[in-house]
């Protein structure tokens, strides 16, 4: 149960903080879609992004990917993002839980978890329900934010996950490790 609390004060967090998304973390996460793209092909590709926001994300992958769902816990944030997916006719968005998520093994390409796993109450737990959900030899992209996770502990995580690390990210202009994991 004291998961469930730590998840409800998250999601009360940011739909405390929805208008003002944007404008405080838009740059810093662009970064991010930035790092991430430049090691993972999406053209063609059934995107997940998971604690998409607002769904700054949706404009670096839409056009290329075959369809791209954003699942968050906020609910104001998420109508923001559905008022982003509205541009694009294979981007969609739905209210769920990082660790159960509602789509059946296997069915993604790739899994972009980007500055969610510090708001997870067992960050290895949510990387296992983002495994189950991405094909065999598909990609699972995740940060860890720097100010939350030591190069150490964040590693920890990843290890824990029993995904197969690919390449690592640790650039000093990044606020976030930038892990790549092959499922």
């Amino acid at each position: 149960m004291a998961g469930w609390k730590e998840k409800r004060r998250i999601m009360k967090r940011y739909d405390l903080t929805a208008d003002i998304y944007e404008e405080r973390y838009a740059e810093e996460q662009e970064a991010k879609y930035r790092a991430a793209l430049e090691n993972v092909n999406v053209s063609g590709c059934w995107i997940l992004d998971v604690g998409c926001g607002m769904g700054l994300f949706f404009s670096q992958v839409g056009a290329c990917a075959r369809m791209v769902v954003g699942v968050d816990i906020s609910r104001k944030l998420l109508l923001k993002a559905k008022n982003t997916a509205k541009t694009s006719s294979n981007v969609f968005v739905l209210q769920a839980d990082a660790d159960h998520l509602p789509f059946k093994g296997g069915f993604y390409d790739a899994v972009f978890a980007f500055t969610m796993l510090q708001n997870m109450p067992m960050p290895s737990e949510t990387l296992s329900e983002l495994k189950r959900v991405v094909r065999v030899g598909g990609w699972i992209v995740v940060t860890g934010l720097k100010k939350t996770f030591s190069l150490h502990a964040f590693k920890d995580v990843l290890e824990g996950s029993k995904l197969t690390l690919v390449s690592f990210v640790d650039e000093e202009d990044l606020k976030c490790y930038v892990a790549f994991l092959g499922a």
